[in-house]
């Protein structure tokens, strides 16, 4: 083959990789805002406070999922009374994750052509700055301080349920200046190893606590999956256990909570577990059901994630078990999705 031919091969496979990419994100734009029209126009089932909600320490801030006209926006409760009056900011989200200094939102903006957005806002909900991100929300973190900001996006694919998903995650800098960019631009480790393979794929992103280099995420390869702790200044990825994915490292900065694909890659089901960091003991708790969520970390001993509710699409409520292999799950926050504590 002449260089030209294999420079035309190499052409016409981008082109059908971004009208893949264009069609995947138009089809979920397209189904996502028709479920978010048909919410809008339903009646609220949540009872909804008077005023606009204010971040205050002891709450936890979600993604309100009641049917109505609040459905999509950012809300918060105290987390002393989550089944109580909550409050609605106004903005909406298609995820979203606050500290007492900055709140990020990832959101879908519609219109002739689809577009993508992190947004990060102030505690009084005035934006700060925003940027474009390379496609459809799914996860986002804020270090301890507010500082750094974590996204990750679907860039093929909408679900790590289904085979051929790619994502894109970045860190920068909430001030708008440094940050790391793409964390696939790191050296990828694997017991001393450097993984170079193609099929390099990076997600879910939890700042360590009181650690400003530090950080763990999900890394894959080859269809291998592993825990990595990652190093800013190094721009390092080390594995560090095999199995993690979405992990959320806990306040005292001892465990990492994940889900735990128990079924198969093209089968997921995700079990909620629990890594001790310093033993490597791995504990597997009793919720049953498939769990596909950035789990967050009430406070030390109980866990928060979210679960889709059964023949309501669009809906979900934020569910809670504790770190014992022999609790029960209940449900903390109806119709409620993407929780984050304000500590």
């Amino acid at each position: 083959m002449t260089a030209a031919a294999g420079s035309r091969v190499r052409w016409g496979i981008l082109l059908v990789v971004t009208a893949l990419v264009v069609v995947a994100a138009g089809a979920y734009a397209a189904a996502a805002f028709q479920r978010f029209q048909e919410s809008k126009t339903s009646v609220s089932t949540a009872r909804v406070a008077s005023g606009v909600a204010v971040p205050a320490k002891g709450s936890v801030l979600f993604r309100n999922t009641a049917p109505g006209q609040g459905y999509g926006m950012v809300g918060t409760v105290p987390l002393s009374e989550p089944a109580g009056e909550r409050s609605l900011a106004g903005v909406a989200c298609d995820r979203v994750y606050g500290t007492m200094q900055n709140i990020v939102c990832l959101k879908t903006s519609r219109g002739l052509v689809t577009s993508f957005d992190a947004v990060l806002l102030k505690p009084d909900w005035q934006p700060a700055r925003s940027w474009a991100v390379p496609g459809i929300p799914s996860r986002t973190r804020l270090s301890a301080d507010g500082s750094l900001v974590a996204t990750t996006v679907f860039v093929t694919g909408h679900s790590y349920g289904s085979g051929g998903f790619s994502t894109e995650t970045s860190i920068t800098a909430a001030q708008g200046s440094g940050g790391t960019g793409n964390l696939e631009d790191f050296a990828l480790l694997v017991n001393g190893t450097r993984i170079t393979a193609a099929d390099r794929n990076i997600w879910g992103v939890t700042f360590a606590p009181g650690q400003s280099d530090a950080f763990y995420a999900t890394a894959a390869s080859s269809g291998r999956i592993w825990l990595v702790k990652g190093s800013l200044s190094a721009r390092t990825l080390t594995a560090i256990h095999d199995g993690v994915e979405c992990p959320s490292i806990s306040p005292d900065g001892t465990r990492i909570a994940y889900k735990k694909n128990t079924g198969s890659a093209l089968a997921a089901h995700w079990r909620v577990a629990v890594l001790d960091l310093a033993s490597g003991k791995e504990t597997v708790l009793s919720e049953p059901r498939s769990v596909d969520d950035q789990i967050e970390w009430r406070d030390d001993q109980t866990l928060l994630y979210g679960l889709a509710r059964d023949g309501a699409a669009g809906d979900s409520d934020i569910w809670q078990i504790t770190v014992d292999p022999a609790s029960r799950s209940s449900v903390y926050i109806e119709h409620a999705w993407s929780p984050s504590v304000l500590r």
